[in-house]
């Protein structure tokens, strides 16, 4: 499709790279693979398959938003007359259809920045933190305050904002549309299946790396837009501050005072994972799948408190953050056939 481009990101993928080249190969005018130094062979591989590859230097942390805005001018260096942009992760697989089908949706919805559509996780069932993510990529059909970083967007639109903040380390996507809204462009969910993602979670360790990352995106994202359409992320960092932080060390300093009374406190637990359990509930989700979910949103206020103090702490220290990655290594791609 002349009027699309395909900007796909990575990062130490191994065999789940050639999967996404191959899933968007031929779907477009253009397409380039942003390497944001991966150790792997990541970058032979996205060469051997004919893709156009840039590398990112180090003279900045890297970042995904750094990475897809990369991508972009490279995009429209390469063809101004290209309209949409589809962004992918590496560690996805495209549906088969979606390319057009997000044309369409753009096409027909000219107030629309940014249209995406469902992500189901690979192997939702391999473990239970894959299954937390399987969940979280389900959101109403229709108008929607933002997306992940799998989407199909508008270039004029993209262009009017300067695209993504390249320093933001966590959910740069929904900083995107959060200035993408306030400048009057909407962010769309359709019915259609759109990727399939590898989360590749297995472990306890990797499910805290990805809350402590949450935590500090939102204590990054809440300092960095003051506007109504951010009051989500200012809302969950104060949740977090009070459940991760100030309600433990309110009993820890109060236990002794109160010879033990004051552990009634965490009682509070139990009825706030209750009332995420009952509104998960509402949604049609299984009794099994809500209670998972709740349990998830409960403890993960402790990993997402340390990672609002991490951001604290390097603000404090003037000091820069790259990447927080939940995932290891993937295993190497097998040789591609000549």
């Amino acid at each position: 499709m002349p009027e699309v481009g395909v900007v796909v990101i990575g990062r130490n993928e191994g065999e789940r790279l050639p999967v996404c080249l191959r899933s968007v190969l031929g779907t477009a005018a253009h397409l380039v693979y942003v390497d944001s130094g991966s150790s792997d062979a990541s970058v032979d591989t996205a060469r051997s398959m004919g893709l156009d590859v840039i590398e990112l230097d180090t003279s900045m942390p890297y970042t995904a938003a750094r990475a897809r805005n990369r991508g972009l001018k490279w995009l429209t260096a390469k063809d101004p007359s290209v309209r949409f942009v589809q962004f992918v992760d590496g560690d996805c697989e495209m549906v088969d259809g979606w390319i057009e089908r997000g044309v369409s949706e753009l096409s027909a919805h000219e107030d629309a920045a940014v249209v995406f559509g469902r992500v189901r996780e690979r192997a939702r069932d391999a473990s239970i933190y894959n299954r937390l993510c399987d969940m979280e990529w389900q959101v109403p059909i229709g108008e929607v305050a933002g997306s992940g970083g799998i989407a199909m967007m508008r270039l004029t639109a993209l262009r009017a904002i300067s695209a993504f903040d390249p320093g933001i380390i966590a959910a740069e996507d929904t900083e995107l549309c959060a200035r993408l809204r306030l400048n009057g462009w909407q962010i769309l969910h359709v019915d259609a299946e759109m990727a399939r993602h590898d989360a590749a979670m297995m472990h306890a360790r990797q499910w805290w790396k990805r809350r402590l990352r949450a935590g500090y995106g939102y204590a990054q994202f809440s300092r960095l837009r003051g506007c109504p359409s951010t009051r989500f992320f200012a809302r969950s960092a104060w949740s977090t501050c009070v459940w991760g932080c100030v309600l433990p060390a309110l009993v820890l300093v109060l236990a002794w005072p109160t010879r033990g009374l004051a552990l009634v406190l965490l009682a509070g637990y139990p009825v706030l994972a209750c009332r995420v359990c009952y509104r998960t509930r509402k949604k049609g989700t299984t009794r099994n799948d809500a209670l998972l979910y709740a349990l998830h949103c409960t403890l993960g206020k402790f990993p997402q408190a340390c990672g609002m103090f991490t951001y604290y702490l390097d603000r404090f220290r003037r000091r820069g953050r790259t990447l927080i990655e939940h995932k290891e290594p993937a295993p190497p791609a097998a040789p591609l056939r000549p």
